[in-house]
């Protein structure tokens, strides 16, 4: 199959391809894959959340709460990157319009773990986790495309 790429594409059979062109030919996904996998991935960060909240009312339930619900965070974000490329995701997140809910949602994100295992602040993970959601709700609403996904896939 390389060698009908090869041939197709006009490129010498002896000529070598760049890492970046080995990694994107061996990772392109088609576009179901991506919405696939985007849900798979966001569901996962929902689950992992509520998961958390409920570990939350455990005697000492903080730090699992803390853990969890991070890791339903970044599974959420992750998820968008199936959408539109690693890359790309990081590219747009860091765009003058999401700077501020970025960086509150990275901050936010290493604080909540941090008050719940170093400084043992029920209280302060609470509210970073809060702010991890309202960071989290601010930059994906700027996210036109991937709302429209969700929609779709809910409608679907």
């Amino acid at each position: 199959m390389d060698k009908l790429r090869r041939v197709l594409s006009g490129r010498d059979e002896n000529e070598e391809q760049g890492l970046t062109a080995q990694v994107l030919d061996a990772s392109t996904l088609s576009y179901s894959t991506r919405v696939k996998w985007f849900v798979i991935c966001f569901a996962s960060g929902i689950l992992c959340s509520i998961l958390g909240t409920a570990l939350l009312f455990l005697p000492n339930g903080i730090k699992l709460f803390a853990v969890f619900y991070t890791l339903g965070n970044i599974a959420a974000l992750a998820s968008t990157c199936f959408l539109m490329g690693p890359l790309k995701q990081l590219k747009r997140m860091f765009e003058k319009t999401r700077l501020i809910a970025t960086i509150v949602m990275l901050l936010c994100l290493v604080l909540t773990l941090c008050a719940a295992f170093w400084w043992n602040k029920k209280l302060l993970a609470i509210i970073f986790c809060i702010l991890q959601f309202l960071a989290m709700t601010c930059h994906l609403s700027t996210e036109e495309n991937i709302a429209l996904t969700c929609v779709t896939c809910g409608l679907s």
